[in-house]
């Protein structure tokens, strides 16, 4: 088994396809169809990875994705029939690693599980990399600062090694997508939220950051410090 899949939706439709597709794949699928009983299956027994439904009963998708995480660190893909940007924005800033808006390819549904466990599974890539009191093993999937462990999503370690590999370099929004997402399409704006959640963590203020700097007109850039020894 490629790794053990919660899927928790109030569609059994939607339920059955995504089973079907996963298990196809080689994932052992579990299903939940409202928000208490997904949360209860993913705090007793965590899965390697959670598709979550924002609309629920009960307990809203949102509602279980907080209290989850404040449990356990758990690689969490989002499904929304919303159109708007604001509930995917709000998914992003909580720590989801990937989203798709309803009616969506349960395919690509597919790819994108086995890609984000993918990213998070500790497998070597390349050797440790270190700025000032900033320590980042892609090995090992640990980033620290100041020899404390940055509490990171998958997503925003795979962000944050790449920018650290390539200082100095501007990027836009659409080549990070490519490059870290492995999106040749895709919301731009879930780069601009990951940027911001990754400030919040390795700058000393956020609203004037001297790592992750603002290029205008074209993106961002790593901006390596002295180090303070």
């Amino acid at each position: 088994m490629n790794g053990d899949v919660l899927v928790v939706d109030d569609d059994p439709v939607v339920t059955d396809v995504v089973r079907r597709y996963l298990e196809r794949d080689g994932f052992a699928v579990r299903t939940a169809a409202d928000g208490r009983a997904g949360l209860t299956a993913a705090l007793s027994d965590p899965p390697s990875l959670l598709v979550l439904d924002l609309m629920l009963p009960g307990l809203d998708g949102l509602e279980v994705f907080r209290r989850l995480r404040a449990e356990q660190p758990v690689p969490v893909i989002m499904l929304t029939a919303r159109g708007d940007e604001e509930d995917r924005v709000a998914g992003l800033e909580l720590g989801a690693d990937d989203y798709l808006t309803k009616p969506f390819s349960p395919r690509e549904l597919a790819l994108r599980v086995a890609a984000v466990l993918r990213r998070a599974s500790p497998v070597p890539a390349g050797g440790v990399l270190r700025d000032g009191d900033l320590v980042v093993d892609p090995g090992a999937r640990d980033a620290r600062r100041s020899g404390c462990p940055l509490p990171l999503t998958a997503r925003e370690f795979d962000l944050l090694s790449f920018l650290m590999r390539h200082p100095r370099q501007a990027f836009d929004r659409s080549a990070l997508l490519t490059q870290v997402w492995g999106w040749t399409f895709g919301d731009e704006s879930t780069v601009t939220v990951h940027v911001r959640r990754l400030r919040e963590k390795v700058e000393d203020d956020p609203s004037q950051p001297r790592r992750i700097v603002t290029v205008f007109g074209v993106g961002y850039r790593y901006e390596p410090q002295e180090d303070p020894s």
